[in-house]
Parts: structure tokens; sequence; C-alpha cells
């Protein structure tokens, strides 16, 4: 089921309601993609007919998405007891929305286990085709990753390059281990442990 959220107090009254599980769908009007988005969605919620899916519009229900550390829009985060477990940034097709966040994905949360959570961040800047390869790899793994553009953010650039000793990107964070560059391999060894 698909359903806008209306205000802070309606976000509220949903995470009462479902308190085991939900996904929540970050949008904004002013977006190139925003109508494809809602589109996209709508295919994701036709095929997922016993997910809630709920659409917040950045523009008319302010803060909502600084609590979950939204920075672009489109943003897709799931919900399990309260906790944000997986993100998807950026467009993507209602059927890859279904694969990261549909029922299958959640049949482990069903079943009362536990799945490992990872703390990912993706350091980018534009033009980078590495960086576009990386997040892509992370996205069809299902993992839940924040990005940040460091061509955007001076501090965060100057923070990176006094950790690694290196600008370049991408540079990723899984948990506080640090990779410079695509490197897969590093990325799984670290996604597993």
């Amino acid at each position: 089921m698909l359903s806008w959220i209306k205000d802070e107090e309606h976000f509220q009254q949903v995470k009462k309601e479902h308190k085991d599980f939900f996904v929540l769908a970050f949008y904004g009007g002013f977006s190139s993609s925003a109508e494809r988005f809602l589109n996209e969605l709508k295919i994701f919620s036709e095929e997922n007919e016993n997910l809630q899916i709920y659409i917040v519009d950045v523009e008319k229900v302010k803060g909502l998405h600084k609590e979950f550390q939204v920075e672009v829009v489109p943003t897709v985060i799931s919900i399990e007891k309260g906790e944000a477990t997986r993100r998807v940034e950026g467009l993507e097709s209602g059927r890859f929305y279904g694969r990261v966040f549909g029922v299958g994905s959640v049949s482990a949360h069903s079943r009362g286990e536990k799945s490992k959570s990872h703390s990912v961040t993706v350091y980018t800047s534009p033009g980078c085709p590495a960086c576009g390869a990386v997040k892509n790899y992370l996205r069809k793994r299902g993992v839940n990753f924040r990005e940040i553009d460091v061509s955007r953010n001076q501090s965060a650039a100057e923070h990176l390059v006094a950790r690694s000793g290196q600008m370049a990107v991408p540079q990723i964070d899984i948990n506080g281990r640090l990779i410079v560059g695509f490197d897969q391999a590093k990325i799984e060894r670290l996604l597993v442990s």
C-alpha cells in the first residue's frame, strides 16, 4: 500500500502502527526524476501489495529527511523495529526496489533472524565513473549506504585526506575501515565480517 506522510505527527502514528517493518520514500517535486520515481514506487507497491510504503515530500514535511540523514532525493529506506536498515539513494526501477525492500528481502526479518548491519559511507565526486560503479554494486547487494560528495563538503574532504593520506575517490568506509578505490574483494571481505 502506497500512502503519503502528512506531517511529523502522522509519521509518529505510522511508526507506532507499523512497529516491525515499513518503507519510507523521500520525494521532492523539484527533482528531475520526480515523476518517474512516483511511477516506479507505484510499480513497487503493486508488486508488493502487503508492504506498507510511505512517501515523504521533503518540501511539505520539513525536517524528517534530516532525521534519516537524507541528502539526495529520491531516497528509499526500510524501517525495521524503528531503525533504518536498508537505503537506496537515487532513482531505481520498481522491480529493483522490490528486490531490496520487498517481501523476499524481509523474509529473514519475518523469521526473527538478525541480519548483519554495516555502517557504510561512500565518498564521491561528480564525474567519477568508479564512484557510480561502487554505488551500483552496493545497491545490487542491498547494502544501505550514505554518500558524501567531497566536492561539496570541504570538511569531509579534509577529514578523508587526513585518514587515508589520499585525495582519490571513491573511498568507502565500512564499519570504520577505509577502502580507497573500487576494490570489490576488500568490500566483500568487510561486508561479510
